[in-house]
């Protein structure tokens, strides 16, 4: 072929449909080891200027690492943005063809910049951190409903649930610490990253696995990619007024957690915010520069190869 190509991916549990949009043509493969190797033998031979999937909940993981592993450029990206641009261009009707297709053409027509991507074990990590945000979740539910439990057998099953899960969660935990000490790169990074008053292993776990490029971007790229860097909404009602939004809501999470421990037993942040609560923000802004505040320190500390204690200043 004369000209590079932009190449669309819709990924279901047990298959994948490819589309190229420079030709128009498709192929679908089953989501096997050796229907993988086959798609990327295809793919390439099609010189591939960028190559998009979609975010599908998982699925989608081997096939990325493995294009990523035969240095094909792949990007992905939130399902939302490729559903906002097939609105825009009129298209309502949903098959797989036509949804490989209309992630072909929106990485024809947005080119969407390329991000690093999760290794094998990032992915592994993720999983376990997933894992131990589940039954955290789970907990809180039965502990939710341990307080309008109105029968003493009923309370009693809830306990054994509540034990249950805090034995699994700290089980999760106790494989993560040895995950991370399995790496000695990976335990670098989460070494760093907990020198900060206030940030945890589970928290910096989270970031390393959701968060592949903190480290390899400049402070407003970082807040961005988080959902944290303010954007101006001049219209209507919110006009004059800016807002955070979109980015990825597992790191939002971890980081809000973490930015009420840090209010408390960081000093220098627990100023910072502080002075915005005094100065007349909310509570809930001032968590949220708060948060803004702490990815782009934590993302500075990496890429300088830096501690928090000489980072106090930044």
């Amino acid at each position: 072929m004369s000209q590079k190509t932009n190449i669309g991916i819709d990924v279901s549990k047990r298959s994948f449909d490819v589309f190229i949009h420079e030709t128009n043509e498709y192929k679908t493969f089953n989501m096997t080891n050796a229907e993988i190797k086959k798609a990327i033998k295809w793919i390439k031979k099609t010189d591939p200027k960028l190559v998009v999937l979609e975010a599908t909940g998982g699925y989608e993981n081997h096939l990325t690492i493995e294009l990523a592993s035969a240095k094909v450029p792949v990007a992905v990206i939130n399902p939302r943005y490729i559903r906002n641009f097939a609105k825009a261009v009129g298209q309502l009707a949903k098959t797989d063809k036509i949804d490989a297709a209309m992630i072909a053409r929106y990485a024809a027509v947005i080119a969407p910049e390329l991000r690093d991507l999760l290794s094998v074990q990032q992915q592994e990590l993720k999983m376990l951190v997933a894992r131990r945000r589940q039954l955290v979740d789970l907990r809180a539910a039965e502990k939710n409903h341990k307080e309008h439990a109105q029968f003493a057998e009923i309370t009693k099953s809830i306990k054994s649930v509540i034990q249950n899960l805090s034995e699994e969660i700290e089980r999760i935990e106790n494989m993560i610490s040895d995950f991370i000490k399995s790496d000695p790169q990976m335990q670098d990074k989460i070494q760093r990253l907990t020198s900060v008053p206030g940030i945890g292993t589970t928290t910096a776990a989270a970031l390393i696995s959701e968060l592949p490029e903190l480290g390899h971007l400049n402070r407003r790229q970082i807040a961005s990619l988080v959902g944290l860097a303010p954007m101006n909404r001049d219209s209507g009602q919110f006009r004059g007024k800016r807002m955070t939004g979109g980015g990825r809501k597992n790191v939002r999470k971890a980081l809000f957690m973490a930015s009420l421990s840090v209010i408390q037993f960081n000093p220098k942040l627990k100023q910072f915010y502080r002075r915005l609560v005094d100065s007349g923000k909310t509570k809930m802004v001032a968590l949220v520069a708060t948060m803004r505040k702490l990815i782009v320190i934590l993302n500075t500390m990496l890429k300088n190869n830096e501690d928090w204690c000489c980072k106090l200043n930044g």
